[in-house]
């Protein structure tokens, strides 16, 4: 469901940068690499763990209006559909 004030592009600009200048260096251990990350993008708190839908949900309870970006950790994308995930250095 799309954010009513925020376009999913300005979710995914926001997002992309949160996790790269402020959480990549703090969650991408090997313990962590594959599992699924759900960002508030207005408050950058997140959620770790394998099932998007559970991560998104525990920030959703916490600001039912929260814009949330999700991205596997080590990788290119969240889901592969006819393709292979490929991993991110």
């Amino acid at each position: 469901m799309p954010h009513p004030r925020m376009s999913g592009e300005e979710i995914t600009r926001r997002g992309k940068e949160l996790y790269r200048n402020s959480i990549r260096r703090q969650v991408e251990t090997p313990n962590n690499i594959g599992k699924v990350i759900s960002i508030n993008i207005k408050t950058g708190e997140y959620e770790i763990g394998k099932d998007l839908l559970i991560t998104s949900r525990r920030l959703q309870a916490k600001q039912s209006d929260a814009a949330i970006w999700t991205e596997r950790i080590g990788f290119n994308a969240v889901y592969a559909v006819g393709g292979t995930l490929i991993r991110t250095v």
